[in-house]
């Protein structure tokens, strides 16, 4: 059956504020969705009102369902889909197994991809998740215009085929999920990822790549150790910053 609607629709706020707590997606830019459970034709997705206050304080109110084109009558006068709203509507339409889209910008991924930085797998156990993701290959979308239009979102999707994951140049990041904790925590792993690349590059050495025999040495956690520990701990991260604010 699915998660009851208004839970979901916490959910994606709270990815809202966990990505802009932790850098990946600053002032109003950046947007989750879902897939609304038992539709193939809408989706929940963090939308702009009138009254806006970024994506770091998104409450669920901002969260609107509409179809896949990013039209529905929970918008009314006070809500507007995001511009990009086919990065999401795309996916979805295309992947059914994508349950949720991310769209952000990490500043990080940002200057891997304007720079040529590729993504490798330069660590191991450090993070086993972002480990594979590097070893699995991060597709680079090669342009960095705004995809508004059903059109535009084609090449994105050409690029990123079947991965979970797209570096886009001089733009931002796009991440899928079957749920929105399993691409939260992706795009946090993908961002840790390009951080210590940037780093490594930072120090003007060159980081080689583990060696085949460590690679094979990393195992699959699982979902319970890789997103849903994870998730909690940013959950819980984001309850106590919210919390100091209000003391």
């Amino acid at each position: 059956m699915g998660e009851p609607l208004e839970e979901l629709r916490e959910k994606v706020a709270l990815a809202c504020r966990i990505l802009a707590m932790e850098g990946l997606v600053e002032g109003t830019l950046g947007h989750v969705s879902v897939r609304v459970p038992g539709t193939d034709d809408e989706m929940l997705i963090r939308c702009r009102g009138e009254e806006e206050r970024g994506v770091r304080y998104t409450r669920k109110e901002a969260i609107r369902r509409v179809d896949l084109d990013g039209r529905g009558d929970e918008l009314g006068a006070r809500y507007e889909v995001p511009k990009e709203h086919p990065i999401h509507g795309e996916t979805l339409k295309a992947r059914p197994e994508v349950g949720s889209v991310i769209h952000a910008h990490p500043p990080a991924t940002l200057i891997c991809g304007i720079t040529d930085l590729e993504l490798r797998p330069i660590f191991g156990a450090f993070n086993m998740p972002a480990a594979r993701m590097a070893l699995d290959g991060v597709p680079v979308f090669p342009r960095s215009f705004l995809i508004s239009r059903p059109e535009l979102a084609a090449p994105l999707l050409e690029t990123m085929g079947e991965k979970h994951v797209c570096v886009m140049r001089g733009h931002g990041v796009t991440v899928t999920g079957e749920t929105v904790e399993e691409a939260t925590v992706r795009a946090l792993n993908l961002n840790t990822l390009a951080r210590i690349t940037l780093e490594a590059a930072r120090t003007g050495r060159h980081a080689p790549d583990i060696s085949p025999e460590d690679a094979a040495e990393l195992p699959d956690l699982g979902s319970t150790f890789d997103t849903k520990w994870v998730w909690r701990y940013y959950t819980k991260k984001l309850e106590v910053e919210e919390a100091n604010w209000r003391a």
